[in-house]
């Protein structure tokens, strides 16, 4: 009998999902529970939804652009960009200043992280009004989240933190972050797994069902001894690359179940056959 090997490894110190409704949106009550305060406000009044200061690699055609660490484009519902090192106090002759990005993390599974999807979170923000009023308005952000990403890719919505007066609103960096998975681990472009497999079918070869990470299964025949550090490499099961438009591939781990009792026969039995071979 061979059974998969959960992967007890540490992850990235996640403890829970997002919480979620019933439309599969990450929803949060408001943005002051969702995110860290801002800092406080200058005694000066802001139009609703002031535009925030734009950077200078935004395109001419008013669009922008997120990538992540292998460089990957990503384009948003919104306008998104990346920022890199430390955070910057935008400022103007207007006394307006914009606060740093605010980053939380997005947790993906390595299936989502494969193949791609589609995110959409739930936020209740604070937004001031031209009469100088803050009023709740609710946003639904989404993500397209690329295959091959990685943890640490970063996207990033221009101006939709709370608004306060005196300030611009500061934007909303979401982090990738891996979840856990209970067969399979990442290491780069390739994955792990596990085997468990009985020592009578490690000495003698053994035809196995090696499971993949999009469900299917694929057979894979062993006919050399199975012994302690021995690994099948499967090419192209690992997960995409897609600036190098190839597939990392799977690394297949053995566990060797030894029995823990034997019978006098079965002893003497092990030993006729094996003599001083070990």
């Amino acid at each position: 009998m061979y059974r998969v090997r959960s992967y007890r490894h540490n992850g990235d110190g996640l403890r829970g999902d997002s919480p979620t409704n019933s439309k599969g949106c990450s929803k949060y009550r408001n943005m002051d529970t969702f995110f860290s305060s801002t800092p406080s406000s200058i005694s000066r009044n802001a139009s609703k939804r002031r535009p925030s200061p734009r950077p200078s690699f935004v395109y001419r055609n008013g669009s922008l652009r997120s990538t992540d660490r292998n460089g990957f484009p990503e384009t948003l519902s919104r306008s998104s960009s990346r920022w890199n090192g430390n955070p910057i106090m935008f400022s103007n002759s207007t006394g307006m200043v914009k606060p740093p990005p605010i980053e939380r993390q997005l947790k993906c599974t390595l299936e989502e992280l494969c193949y791609g999807c589609m995110k959409k979170i739930k936020i209740a923000r604070n937004v001031l009004t031209e009469s100088g009023q803050i009023v709740q308005e609710e946003e639904i952000l989404s993500i397209k989240v690329k295959p091959g990403w990685k943890k640490g890719t970063k996207i990033t919505f221009e101006g939709m933190g709370n608004e306060r007066p005196g300030s611009y609103a500061a934007d909303v960096t979401f982090v990738i972050a891996e979840k856990r998975h209970k067969m399979f681990r990442r290491e780069g472009d390739d994955l792990e797994l596990a085997i468990e497999i009985p020592l009578i079918k490690a000495l003698t070869g053994c035809s196995l069902p090696i499971p993949l990470l999009g469900g299917e299964k694929m057979k894979v025949k062993v006919n050399e001894i199975i012994h302690p550090g021995y690994e099948r490499i499967i090419m192209g099961q690992g997960m995409p690359n897609t600036k190098e438009g190839s597939r990392g591939n799977l690394k297949v781990l053995f566990l060797i179940n030894f029995p823990t009792e034997l019978t006098d026969e079965q002893r003497a039995a092990a030993v006729s056959i094996l003599g001083d071979s070990g």
